[in-house]
């Protein structure tokens, strides 16, 4: 019967702003141009990042995989949302979904590893730079590199997995942009309560672990600053970290505003998802990718100085 219940539904509709056209040919232009910039500004720290023998160090090196991730984060979900502005078909198919599932777990799971990573990077630079070249030897930063994206992979595969198994046979309409999954268990007509429970574990792991590392990385760091005793020494140390610092507080600030706020409730005491919800989902998936080769191209002498040598 579970079978048959789930086979029922083939495809899922995305409502996206379907309510308000009025929107949709704002939001069609700006996600447009977000989209073309995340490409061009990302591609460029890439290419900057490999070309320049310069920035051949763990920081950059980071900031590359930070800026692959983003594309293929945004590459996932942007197309198609793109594409449902232009024609009345707003649907996408059972394994799309999971597909689409699967990169925005990933992309997210390995971006909270990624940044702990080039926090304990900054950590070594300035606590211990005499150690420096030990601690983040090539070995050491392209593993720690690889075990990022390991585990994000490891850890989508086990949340979508669970997510596609389970047996949808009624509504199939995700008031989302995307096949978010919270948005998509909603539509399960069985018991989620192990998917629930592996997601919590989940945060536990990926979010509440890495923000607590990057947090006593930081508590290090600024010690040590403070320890400093010219001021321009002080300005110098903390402007090494100052771009990670604030993509960390950027992206995390909006996770936390999106999940922990209270949400609205009807009179039917149903969760509503309001308008505002999903322009701050937006940013979370756009502005937010689109923002950090902007906040480290300004705040990085090294990156603004860089010849791009082309092959």
């Amino acid at each position: 019967m579970e079978k048959t219940n789930q086979s029922s539904v083939t495809e899922f509709v995305l409502l996206g702003l379907s309510g308000y056209p009025e929107l949709e040919a704002i939001y069609f232009v700006m996600v447009l141009c977000m989209y073309l910039v995340i490409l061009l500004g990302n591609g460029i720290i890439i290419i900057v990042s490999v070309c320049d023998s310069h920035l051949h160090t763990p920081m950059y090196f980071f900031l590359s995989n930070l800026s692959f991730l983003d594309i293929c984060y945004t590459s996932s979900s942007i197309p198609l949302f793109l594409s449902s502005f232009l024609t009345s078909q707003k649907t996408i198919s059972f394994s799309g979904c999971g597909v689409q599932m699967f990169l925005s777990f990933a992309m997210g799971a390995t971006e909270c590893v990624l940044l702990s990573m080039m926090a304990f990077d900054r950590y070594a630079a300035i606590c211990n730079p005499l150690r420096y070249s030990v601690i983040m030897s090539k070995t050491s930063y392209m593993s720690m590199a690889a075990g990022s994206w390991i585990a994000g992979g490891v850890n989508s595969v086990l949340q979508t997995s669970l997510a596609m198994r389970l047996p949808f046979c009624g509504d199939n309409v995700i008031n989302h942009f995307t096949c978010e999954i919270l948005a998509v268990l909603k539509l399960s007509c069985a018991d989620i309560s192990i998917n629930v429970i592996s997601m919590v574990i989940a945060n536990v792991i990926f979010f509440v672990v890495p923000v607590l590392f990057i947090f006593v990385s930081y508590v290090f760091i600024l010690s040590t600053i403070l320890k400093i005793p010219s001021a321009e020494g002080k300005r110098k140390a903390f402007s090494t970290c100052s771009a990670h610092l604030t993509v960390v507080i950027i992206f995390y600030g909006t996770i936390l505003f999106m999940y922990a706020k209270p949400k609205a409730k009807d009179f039917s005491g149903t969760d509503k998802v309001q308008v505002t919800d999903k322009i701050i989902s937006l940013f979370y998936g756009v502005v937010t990718p689109m923002l950090n080769p902007l906040i480290y191209s300004l705040r990085n002498k090294d990156v603004k100085e860089a010849p791009v040598y082309m092959p």
